[in-house]
């Protein structure tokens, strides 16, 4: 791998000032970034941010209006043959013909490559030897995803972009499908990975993009983003005794109390809130409930940033 003269090895992914518009429709207005080798990098954002086109543009998928791309140190318009052969790709809305089993899948899609991996280990690792000779419109949601992993995996690329993984699948099926991901960097690739879900960039991801109306907001780490937002931590509880909420002001980090009938919610920023706020509970003999404590989350940094919730 070469090095780029700031010293450190060259971005798989470098991008600049990245234009896309549909009419009057500013998909992706002036995006900048870098994916550094081997981490998971998370662009997140609602349904039309400017996620997919993105990535679309980066796979080749996609003729941008204006900028830089190099991936891999290629550019997807010039050299999509070649970027082809060492990317991997789960799109966001993929189909299989429905009577296509699921090794005639990996076998079919293997031949497109000159070096593709064996499949039949693929199919021992993502959970799919036992539905080997399924048709793929008998497989489940989990089950199909798990097979588009397997076709983006066949080609032993060195990136893998995976857009709106998780989608519609149940928790269980989600959190397996995180798993996953991980394994894949584990293998020492590098992951692109697009998602409407806070949640689950902040358990996956490296660094997180937050993306709204075709620009970056904010890109750092999930911790760093969460940290500069400043937001309070907050204790609940729940208890029917009468309290006033000026009965808090002596506990020491608490900034505020909220009372929703029996629930009640303490702000403050102090690290020991939480010992503060039993301590206070428990010599002042009130009876409670349900405690819980609450930090901010990407989902905070997200609101705070665009003064808006998110959009579906």
């Amino acid at each position: 791998m070469t090095s780029n003269p700031q010293g450190g090895p060259e971005p798989v992914i470098f991008v600049r000032d990245l234009r896309k518009a549909y009419g009057d429709i500013k998909a992706v207005d002036g995006v900048s970034f870098e994916v550094r080798p081997g981490e998971i990098f998370g662009m997140v954002g609602p349904n039309g941010a400017g996620k997919t086109t993105t990535i679309e543009c980066l796979e080749g998928l996609r003729t941008p209006d204006g900028g830089t791309m190099r991936v891999l140190g290629l550019d997807p318009r010039r050299d999509g043959y070649a970027l082809r052969e060492i990317v991997g790709v789960q799109l966001q809305e993929s189909l299989l013909q429905n009577r296509i089993r699921v090794w005639e899948a990996l076998d079919l899609f293997a031949s497109f490559y000159r070096t593709p991996v064996p499949w039949e280990p693929l199919l021992r690792r993502l959970g799919l030897e036992e539905k080997r000779r399924a048709p793929f419109a008998k497989l489940s949601g989990g089950q199909k995803q798990r097979l588009f992993i397997a076709l983006a995996l066949v080609n032993d690329p060195r990136l893998v972009f995976f857009d709106e993984l998780s989608t519609g699948l149940d928790p269980q099926a989600r959190r397996s499908m995180w798993d996953l991901v991980r394994s894949v960097r584990g293998d020492g690739k590098t992951v692109v990975l697009t998602t409407h879900f806070m949640e689950e960039a902040e358990r996956l991801c490296d660094r997180v993009a937050i993306l709204d109306r075709g620009k970056i907001i904010a890109l750092d780490t999930p911790d760093n983003l969460i940290r500069g937002l400043g937001a309070e931590n907050r204790v609940v509880f729940t208890s029917d005794q009468e309290l006033a909420a000026d009965a808090f002001q002596a506990v020491p980090g608490i900034r505020r109390a909220e009372r929703t009938g029996e629930r009640w919610v303490l702000y403050g920023r102090d690290d020991r809130l939480v010992v503060e706020v039993v301590n206070f509970l428990s010599a002042s003999r009130i009876k409670f409930r349900d405690l819980r404590t609450e930090q901010a989350t990407l989902e905070d940094v997200f609101l705070t940033l665009t003064g808006r919730v998110m959009r579906d």
